[in-house]
């Protein structure tokens, strides 16, 4: 038995390889750094997606189609007002998707994970969502609806980085779970919404807004060894640091290290968090001599959605958003296998008593 599954290959894929030991990211056939460069979200929706739908459209009407489909899912947008958080907010936007297997499906639920996660950050501020620009890019639409300003060309880049540096990664916990309800040939909503589901819980998805609270509680770096080894005392994980999966440091935390030097802003916050970095990989490697504890993707995804002043209550659902494109190609790779997924499990209970 393995109750984590790290031993159990459970899928053969095409979408992407984790190299755990080597540090390496494939996507599709492409290095991460490759893609976190230079594409856009929309070229990796592309990729991603290439084969599992009939008549795919090319880019450009691919990202005209993604137009279209924000503009519908803010006319269809739910009353998000009374959700508990943004993120349950999503889940709620992504239930009034139709359910289906179709490419209108698809393009329907990243277009609603956009539109919705704009309108919960602008509902957590106490001010009213914003209707999409079909003529912006994905990204450029998701930093405008949320700021109501027209961003620039170095935040679109950087936070199309982003996107596409999380838009898949392996059997996730999130993507096994789509693939799961996927497989029952429930629908790509109800995969979707299981992923963000999974996505929800903070051994997941929740860190990035950790570890700015993590730089605002240490404050200066003066301050950051007695910091560390107080929370490390209290048996508190730091987060940012350490994988399930990498041995060695995860390749995403320097693409999204690239993309925000690429910014030219934040010059001081960037410095400071690589100073508390050193500090915290030095100590943990003094504490947990035996362990490989590095830098991981939520580390500098903190400081690249703070750079773009994205409200803290919404980085998990920037996150889904990204990992939406992975979530429906896994889906319809596993409806391809039509098998659905039924693992055992080792009953350790009690017996019943038989009769003398």
């Amino acid at each position: 038995m393995d109750s984590g599954l790290e031993n159990v290959v459970a899928a053969e894929t095409i979408l992407s390889d984790v190299d755990g030991h080597n540090g390496r990211l494939i996507i599709r056939g492409h290095e991460l750094a490759e893609l976190a460069g230079s594409a856009m979200f929309e070229d990796v929706i592309a990729l991603l997606w290439s084969g599992f739908f009939p008549g795919l459209p090319e880019k450009a009407e691919l990202t005209s189609r993604l137009a279209a489909a924000r503009v519908a899912a803010f006319a269809a947008l739910p009353d998000l007002s009374k959700a508990a958080s943004p993120i349950e907010a999503l889940r709620v936007a992504l239930a009034s998707v139709s359910d289906g297997d179709s490419i209108e499906t698809a393009l329907a639920l990243v277009a609603m994970s956009g539109v919705a996660t704009a309108a919960a950050g602008r509902l957590a501020q106490g001010e009213a969502p914003l209707p999409p620009n079909p003529q912006l890019s994905h990204s450029a639409d998701i930093l405008a609806m949320l700021s109501g300003a027209l961003p620039n060309s170095d935040d679109v880049a950087a936070l199309d980085a982003y996107l596409v540096t999380v838009s898949d990664h392996g059997l996730n916990a999130s993507t096994f779970a789509a693939r799961v309800v996927a497989s029952t040939r429930a629908g790509l909503g109800s995969a979707a919404i299981a992923g963000l589901s999974a996505l929800k819980g903070p051994l997941h998805g929740g860190a990035p807004g950790p570890v700015l609270d993590m730089f605002d509680s240490i404050g200066v770096p003066e301050n950051a060894e007695a910091w560390i080894e107080a929370a490390l005392a209290r048996g508190e994980r730091l987060m940012g640091f350490g994988h399930r999966v990498y041995r060695v440091r995860d390749p995403r935390a320097d693409a999204l290290k690239l993309a925000l030097g690429r910014m030219k802003k934040n010059v001081g916050r960037l410095a400071f968090a690589e100073e508390i970095e050193t500090k915290v990989l030095s100590r943990l490697a003094s504490r947990y001599p035996a362990r490989t504890l590095e830098t991981n993707v939520e580390y500098y995804t903190a400081l690249l959605l703070e750079a773009l002043a994205i409200p803290r209550s919404v980085f998990t659902c920037i996150f889904g958003c990204g990992r939406m494109a992975g979530w429906i190609a896994h889906a319809q790779e596993q409806l391809a296998t039509s098998r659905l997924v039924r693992p055992k499990s080792v009953y350790v209970g009690p017996l019943p008593r038989l009769a003398a």
